[in-house]
């Protein structure tokens, strides 16, 4: 055995790196750079330094090790409510709003990154300490690589077909493709918005998709990543180019109407593809057997 410093360095070591590895700044612009990674690599540090002491504590028979780990498992989750309060609160001011659902998940995908972070590190430290360096070393990255892994969930287009439709006018009703999106009483909008607005349809690859993207939640969030991707021609005193994505009842087909500034189709279908599939919107219906 080591003394109780290796594996306190090893699981210190692997913890921070498997936090850093979790964080990342996308299209989406969250976390903000350079002070959201501060802040998030901070709260990292401190779960990765709680488990790799935990071990070695524990080993000299100091117990009070699990008070601080029940510590900070409550810590993280004030951590999460403070996340939802900090994004929630910027909702007002966002063109097209994450949604509720949006900004909990978020949370909770925080205050999970620091137990991954807590968990790799108590590996590797664990590790180190009874079968040591090299087995620390080994355990540790693969902890490392197993909790990459679930740095991707899934996404709306792992669920539904994502594919270009056109937009028309019925009247004063829009139309993409088939779904109506919603009424457009001023000529000159409707002009606009077959000029510069695009049309993407959803269709669910089974019924368990179909219940997924009716939900208010994920719809929301749709909208909110697609304008993220491709920008958005709209002002505050521009309702009518709100993006807005509505279901067919019919057929269970969602479809997005957007102005975008970027006109690349292309980049705004990834980006309706790259939607994280929302925990909360998640739909299982029952089958029942005739």
């Amino acid at each position: 055995m080591l003394s109780a410093w290796g594996p306190i360095t090893m699981g210190l070591a692997v913890g921070t790196l498997t936090r850093a590895h979790l964080l990342r700044v996308d299209y989406r612009m969250y976390p903000t750079y350079p002070h959201g990674w501060v802040t998030h690599l901070a709260l990292g540090l401190v779960a990765a330094f709680l488990g790799a002491v935990a071990v070695p504590a524990l080993a000299a028979r100091e117990f009070t090790a699990v008070t601080f780990l029940a510590l900070a498992a409550q810590q993280f989750r004030e951590v999460r409510a403070a996340e939802r309060e900090s994004l929630a609160a910027l909702e007002a001011s966002e063109r097209v709003p994450r949604g509720a659902d949006y900004v909990e998940g978020i949370a909770r995908v925080f205050e999970a990154r620091n137990y991954l972070a807590m968990l790799t590190a108590l590996v590797a430290s664990s590790l180190t300490h009874f079968l040591g360096l090299s087995a620390g070393l080994l355990g540790g990255g693969a902890a490392l690589v197993l909790a990459g892994g679930l740095r991707r969930g899934k996404q709306v287009g792992d669920v539904a077909v994502v594919r270009p439709a056109r937009l028309r006018f019925e009247r004063s009703l829009l139309y993409v493709d088939d779904v109506m999106i919603m009424a457009v009483g001023l000529r000159e909008s409707r002009e606009y918005l077959l000029r510069h607005g695009r049309g993407v349809i959803l269709e669910p690859r089974d019924a368990a998709a179909r219940a997924t993207l009716a939900t208010l939640g994920q719809r929301q969030a749709i909208a909110h990543d697609a304008a993220a991707a491709v920008g958005l021609r709209k002002d505050f005193g521009t309702p009518e180019f709100t993006p807005l994505v509505r279901l067919d009842l019919d057929t269970g087909r969602t479809g997005l109407c957007i102005v975008p500034t970027n006109p690349d189709i292309n980049a705004l279908l990834e980006g309706v593809r790259r939607t994280p599939l929302l925990e909360s919107s998640r739909r299982l219906p029952l089958e029942v057997g005739r």
